[in-house]
């Protein structure tokens, strides 16, 4: 007993079936008895029960695969049990009630299992969607910072318009006193030009002062030569 691959790349799966041992994999086999999907969790096992039992008492040896999938069915332990009712060890009633105790216990085992992954998986995604909340809120929060202080600034900007329009206000006072500034250069100048104009007749009366300086000196001059004849 093993198993045949069929379905497509990387989403195989396999049939369990009853071969020659000389067949190829692929090949000719003698009878189908299950599936066996690995691409689920747990595993998708539909088994023909009888079947694989009837076969397992007759002799066939399963590899190592399908023995794991035997064991997960309990078809194992009921061949073992079965034995048992043959040697006279124990009746059927007795191997009945205990494979039926056994495969119960199992299917609550599975049940739990599915339940649980089924848990996993609810609490991974709430934990995603609360971090993506998380996520968004710290995001909204940045946001909000980041066109805080435009706003501060847009607020402190109106002082300065209004000290600008004030200003604006008061320039025309400012050219209005422009006329005042060419009175006074314009009286400047004309000192200016006074003090120019005034200035030759400093100069004509300095020769006067000259010659009254140079009469004293020929006098004395005189006096002394004729002082000295005499």
């Amino acid at each position: 007993m093993r198993l045949a691959r069929r379905g497509r790349k990387k989403a195989a799966i396999f049939d369990l079936i009853v071969a020659d041992v000389r067949a190829p994999r692929d090949g000719r086999f003698i009878e189908k008895v299950g599936t066996y999907n690995p691409n689920t969790n747990p595993a998708s096992i539909v088994l023909n029960d009888d079947r694989a039992f009837y076969w397992l008492m007759n002799g066939v040896q399963p590899t190592d695969t399908v023995k794991a999938i035997l064991s997960y069915k309990g078809l194992l332990f009921k061949r073992h049990l079965q034995i048992g009712v043959n040697k006279g060890a124990l009746s059927q009633a007795d191997a009945d009630a205990k494979f039926t105790e056994w495969k119960d216990s199992k299917e609550v085992k599975i049940v739990g299992k599915v339940e649980g992954l089924a848990k996993k998986k609810s609490d991974a995604k709430q934990a995603m969607l609360e971090n993506e909340s998380k996520v968004k809120d710290a995001r909204a929060e940045a946001i909000a910072l980041k066109n805080k202080p435009a706003e501060v600034v847009v607020e402190e900007a109106a002082p300065v318009v209004e000290e600008t329009k004030h200003v604006e206000a008061e320039t025309p006072k400012v050219e209005e006193s422009a006329p005042v500034v060419k009175e006074e250069t314009k009286q400047v100048v004309a000192e200016t030009v006074k003090v120019e104009e005034e200035a030759p007749k400093v100069e004509e009366t300095a020769p006067v002062a000259a010659v009254h300086v140079e009469e004293p000196t020929a006098e004395k001059e005189e006096t002394s030569a004729t002082e000295t004849k005499e």
